[in-house]
């Protein structure tokens, strides 16, 4: 009888513990997706510097292309080559002519639109948001662009970020001098994109 009780003792405990184990492997686990999606891009540049919050569930691929680059260092001294006020600043080309860039995935990558969804029904290229540049259809490299006003454009390029401090670093590049091509006279740089 002394041996029946020890042996369930043993099994209450065992189970205690590996439910205890269980336990803490989702709370880490739900941690570790909630330190995910929080992911936050600091870009700073030589006008200043600005945050942005990813779109993560809307274009998982996309985000983490960007953020890949940023963690190894892709895009620091990397250029905006292109920049027209009241609409676009543009960055991520490597080669700083517009025509370079690759993704994390070894070539271009697919669009990930969903025209029908809020992110571009109700949101769209507004002000501070960022997405993919691209020279069309599931043609994404590097290279992407950050809105310097509200403008109406075709569901064609993919969202994936917003800004969320430091928008008059965008009006600030928006604000440079440009030149035939829409290249700023003076080079506007990204210092360093770092991910936090």
């Amino acid at each position: 009888m002394k041996y029946i009780r020890n042996l369930i003792t043993i099994l209450l405990l065992t189970g205690a513990l590996a439910l205890q184990g269980q336990a803490q492997n989702t709370e880490q686990t739900t941690k570790e997706a909630a330190d995910v999606e929080k992911e936050i891009a600091v870009i700073e540049t030589n006008h200043g510097t600005m945050e942005i919050e990813f779109f993560r569930e809307d274009a998982p691929k996309t985000v983490e292309n960007f953020v890949q680059h940023a963690k190894n260092g892709y895009y620091n001294g990397v250029l905006f080559h292109r920049v027209i006020k009241g609409f676009m600043i543009q960055g991520g080309d490597p080669t700083g002519t517009g025509r370079g860039g690759e993704s994390i995935y070894g070539a271009r990558f697919d669009d990930e639109i969903d025209s029908s969804s809020d992110l571009y029904t109700k949101i769209g290229y507004t002000r501070g948001i960022m997405a993919m540049a691209n020279a069309g259809p599931n043609t994404n490299g590097s290279q992407f662009f950050i809105m310097h006003a509200d403008y109406a454009l075709p569901p064609n390029y993919t969202i994936f970020g917003r800004v969320i401090n430091g928008i008059e670093t965008v009006d600030a590049i928006a604000n440079v001098k440009t030149q035939p091509g829409d290249r700023p006279v003076e080079d506007v740089v990204m210092k360093s994109v770092t991910i936090k």
